[in-house]
């Protein structure tokens, strides 16, 4: 079972219940002041961008270069 962040419209105050999908609908229709927020956290590991290193990268170069063969060319990112 997922938890979920929930917020009172009238408080503002936000906090967290663990719950099934359907306990979940019906908490929110016998709740109507609150509302279900979500987190969006950014996709770095330590606020750092980092590349992968060079062996990695040479991996990807050698399945992108088998991979662009045929009609379509392939979209491996090789950094």
């Amino acid at each position: 079972m997922p938890t979920y962040r929930f917020r009172n419209q009238k408080t503002n105050e936000e906090f967290d219940l663990f719950m099934s999908m359907s306990e979940r609908e019906t908490y929110l229709k016998d709740n109507p002041d609150l509302v279900q927020t979500f987190d969006i956290a950014p996709m770095t590991v330590g606020g750092v961008d980092r590349k992968p290193d060079q062996g990695f990268r040479d991996l990807l170069k050698d399945m992108k270069k088998g991979n662009s063969k045929g009609i379509s060319k392939s979209t491996i990112n090789t950094f």
